[in-house]
């Protein structure tokens, strides 16, 4: 029995290392297909349209992208009971509610404060197109179908530049019509396939009446906990932002925004989301199980990736991150390179902070994890009026980001040895 337990053991650990290195390289071709079109749009497509479009397109995904925080609760909420029927109808419902919210809230918001003058049509289709596509994103992190998930990544920006072709090339819309038409069929087109070969894996029951009992309860406070936690990740990052533009020059802002950020957010996207999509699920699974033992081995494995990847990006933008700013960005952001390394310092944190904050998860401790995620906001604001007495450098601005992260990493740790605590006390007392 011990020798088919570590078989069963190094199978899962396996099958996630597999489906987390080809997460990554389904994110690098996603990225590659992005950045690319970008540019060649940034070549043929006039700048006014490009800022109208992108506008457009972030307001809409910060309003639904608290619905990505039910990801999280559905994938643990399945392991520990079981009932996708009540789980999915949850979910449908609210995402049903977010969307009529939106289309009453943000579409005016657009056309009157921001007097973006686009079509509502294209309004009411970019955000039935998003809503379709973080549906069929959480199916899928819900039934762990990670081939579906990274064939989602890649293929969506592929889809998005060959209907662009086509509208602009061949049916000779506007640059903006084809822009917004092309994302709505993209997004829309990729999740209705995606959705279509998941349902040959598993099969999802039409919107029914929901039985509220206790665990579903237990699911719709886990599921608002996720959506604030999904909040104040995204708040982390922008009061960087806000913080720079409030005390410093336009061309430390630029820096910021232009090089650092970007890159920044390329990192995460590569090493700390997935974290999220795959290592989560499977601690779920296991802590459903019991293999402690597993939950172990996984950990391990990440935080040798994680230093890993941490060291490698500090090595990188200590040694040439000078050289390389100047090859890929004009000149003038060359001050970037300092503030760039200061980010890539603190960057294993984000990974180990992804990894702990999955376990704290994986238990249905989601409120716990919002106070770790509230906490490191506090900690930088304070951490930035203390050094902003000691400097007026705009690193400051970044190592406050970096205690924010090291203060999460300090109490999720305590926070996952108290839940170890609690799982040890319950295995003797079984025993």
């Amino acid at each position: 029995m011990p020798h088919v337990a570590t078989q069963v053991s190094s199978e899962r650990l396996l099958n996630l290392k597999q489906a987390f290195f080809n997460g990554i390289l389904a994110t690098l071709a996603s990225i590659g297909l992005g950045f690319g079109f970008k540019l060649w749009l940034a070549q043929w497509v006039a700048k006014s349209d490009l800022a109208l479009y992108n506008t457009v397109i972030d307001v809409i995904s910060l309003s639904l992208i608290l619905l990505t925080g039910f990801r999280s609760s559905m994938m643990v909420s399945y392991s520990q009971t079981r009932k996708d029927r009540d789980i999915i109808n949850i979910f449908r419902i609210s995402l049903i509610l977010m969307v009529l919210l939106t289309w009453g809230m943000v579409i005016p918001y657009i056309k009157h404060q921001l007097n973006i003058d686009v079509g509502y049509v294209e309004l009411m289709g970019v955000i039935m197109a998003m809503g379709l596509k973080v549906y069929a994103n959480n199916l899928l992190g819900m039934y762990r179908l990670y081939t579906l998930t990274n064939r989602f990544t890649w293929i969506e920006p592929l889809a998005n530049i060959g209907f662009f072709l086509v509208l602009w090339f061949g049916l000779q819309l506007s640059a903006l019509q084809a822009l917004f038409y092309s994302m709505i069929l993209s997004s829309g087109s990729a999740a209705i396939y995606m959705l279509r070969q998941r349902r040959k894996v598993v099969a999802t029951q039409p919107l029914s009446k929901v039985q509220m009992e206790p665990a579903m309860v237990a699911y719709v406070k886990k599921s608002f906990t996720a959506a604030l936690e999904a909040g104040a990740s995204i708040l982390m990052v922008y009061i960087t932002v806000l913080l720079t533009i409030r005390d410093f020059s336009i061309n430390e802002l630029g820096d910021f925004q232009v090089v650092v950020r970007p890159i920044l957010t390329y990192m995460t996207l590569l090493f700390v989301f997935p974290i999220y999509r795959f290592v989560l699920p499977e601690l779920a699974q296991c802590l459903r199980d019991d293999a402690h033992h597993q939950v172990e081995e996984i950990k391990r494995w990440i935080f040798r990736l994680a230093g890993t990847v941490g060291v490698t990006f500090f090595a990188i933008t200590a040694l040439f991150g000078d050289p390389l700013i100047r090859w890929l960005f004009p000149e003038e952001y060359a001050q970037a390179a300092p503030v760039l390394t200061h980010v890539a310092l603190f960057f294993v944190f984000m990974m180990l902070n992804a990894y702990q904050l999955a376990y704290i998860k994986a238990n249905g401790s989601f409120t716990l994890s919002l106070g770790i995620r509230v906490t490191g906001i506090l900690t930088l604001l304070i951490s930035y009026n203390v050094l902003e007495l000691l400097t007026d450098n705009v690193v400051a601005v970044v190592i406050a980001q970096g205690c924010g992260y090291a203060m999460m990493f300090i109490l999720s740790m305590f926070a996952e040895h108290q839940l170890q605590r609690r799982h040890h006390g319950s295995e003797l007392q079984t025993a």
